[in-house]
């Protein structure tokens, strides 16, 4: 386990420039693909490796970055300026190994994004759940209202272009991950927390130090700034006593300064209107599912208005919102069987994406296959995990998606604990520990009129597309 550390001393201040070759270890993830994408469009020369390929090494090699499949050490040369890795990269990896022993500068992904925020005015997403959505809605808005802003988001969204942009105005959204507490490499103006839950066991601890990281996230904020938050978490009211800045709230139950309160949901359409400080502001639309999401379109309304937006281009840009990939993102519709893939990865979000699920197709059978996403993640999380599947008729468990997990975590915890504390709970649930099995076996189960939804962090997304193929 990795230690928990006090407060950052100072922030780090280095950034590549044009011309510089820098090396991404691990350059297939949404964030570090995110960044390399902006450093190339600055004239940096990128190369980088990753274990696997996909569509975002496929984006970054059109663009004329240099990848290597491998992370044996033998892609890096004493050329390369700097090294980027991200919290998954290990010290025994190859190439953190040959960085080394070249005597390369090596950075953290985060410390990058911090650098490049500091010189435009930092707009800062956090929270446990709806980060990204809560990031895309404010790059959307942004992006359509003309402000031209640069972005970096924890997922693909086509309608903006992708992950990451590099724009001419003076704004920079950045989605803020607590792992590591890298979030605190960054220098935002405008923050928001969306909420703050157990998660991320395997570097916290507890729950107490998670909160203790977002209180120093919160006082991160410029004093002339603005932090948004969640009005209906406890955890997030103990974070934002060491805010030094102006604190705005949100939320569907409390007496909040932006509250909303949904009118209707039909055909997957929720509309619903907003006051501000128990005035009326406006109605408001959205096409993606779940009182979750008008949260986050509550909190993305918030920052916006702050900035200046108009409020009809804030109508205009969430009710045209597609949403992000892997965010309830429909796969397909075959045989009249519909098929999602949802990126939930933690209890509280497979339970309101199945609830969203639920409302959105009523009457209708709904499978659940789910992937685990880390053995300690798992194992910290497993009463939690057994309770969040009751909106789902049928479930299957793959078989544990590793990430950072040690040899002690591999053999404390496996899918067939999970399967055995979920079905003790009343769900109908089985254990199929290879993705290939699961889209063979829903390609002979499903029937016209079913949902499947695939959910996880890791790559369960085949079984969406794979059945999708088998059904058409």
């Amino acid at each position: 386990m990795q230690a928990y550390m006090g407060p950052l001393e100072n922030q780090f201040n280095y950034r590549p420039s044009s011309g510089h070759c820098v090396y991404f270890i691990g350059i297939g993830g949404i964030g570090m693909s995110a960044i390399a994408r902006i450093l190339i469009n600055e004239g940096c020369v990128v190369t980088g490796s990753d274990v696997r390929s996909s569509s975002l090494t496929s984006t970054l090699e059109k663009m004329g970055a240099r990848i290597n499949i491998k992370q044996d050490g033998s892609f890096m040369t004493s050329k390369t300026d700097v090294v980027v890795v991200s919290s998954a990269i290990s010290e025994d990896n190859p190439d953190l190994k040959t960085a080394r022993k070249l005597g390369i500068k090596v950075v953290k992904y985060s410390q990058i994004l911090g650098s490049l925020m500091k010189e435009k005015r930092g707009i800062a997403i956090s929270g446990t759940h709806g980060k990204t959505t809560t990031s895309a809605m404010i790059s959307t808005i942004l992006k359509t209202s003309g402000l031209d802003p640069t972005f970096v988001i924890g997922g693909e969204v086509p309608d903006i272009g992708g992950n990451s942009h590099l724009g001419k105005g003076n704004l920079f959204v950045a989605e803020a991950c607590e792992y590591d507490r890298s979030f605190l490499n960054l220098a935002p103006q405008i923050g928001v927390i969306t909420n703050i839950e157990e998660d991320h066991l395997d570097y916290y601890e507890n729950i107490e130090k998670i909160i203790h990281a977002f209180g120093d996230f919160a006082s991160l904020i410029s004093k002339e700034g603005l932090l948004v938050v969640n009005n209906n978490d406890a955890n997030v009211a103990l974070a934002i006593q060491r805010a030094h800045c102006k604190v705005e709230t949100y939320s569907l139950e409390n007496a909040s300064d932006w509250r909303g309160e949904i009118h209707s949901v039909n055909d997957g359409v929720t509309r619903f209107k907003i006051f501000r400080k128990d005035t009326f502001f406006d109605e408001f639309l959205l096409k993606i599912p779940g009182a979750h999401n008008v949260l986050n379109a509550l909190a993305a309304t918030a920052v916006c208005t702050y900035i200046g937006v108009e409020k009809d281009a804030m109508k205009a840009a969430l009710a045209s919102f597609n949403g992000a990939n892997r965010r309830f993102q429909i796969v397909g519709v075959r045989k009249d069987v519909t098929i999602i893939d949802d990126y939930a990865h933690h209890p509280t979000e497979i339970s309101v994406t199945l609830r969203a699920a639920r409302g959105l197709y009523p009457g209708k059978r709904i499978w659940c296959v789910f992937q685990p996403h880390q053995y300690s993640r798992t194992r910290h999380l497993l009463k939690g995990f057994s309770r969040s599947f009751q909106n789902a008729d049928k479930v299957i468990f793959a078989d544990i998606y590793a990430a950072r997990d040690s040899e002690y975590e591999r053999a404390a915890m496996n899918s067939m604990k999970l399967c055995e504390e979920t079905r003790a709970m009343g769900v109908d649930v089985r254990y199929i520990p290879h993705l290939c099995d699961i889209t063979k076996e829903l390609s002979f189960q499903v029937k016209p009129g079913d949902v499947v939804i695939t959910m996880g962090a890791g790559d369960v997304g085949k079984v969406a597309y794979d059945l999708v193929s088998n059904l058409g």
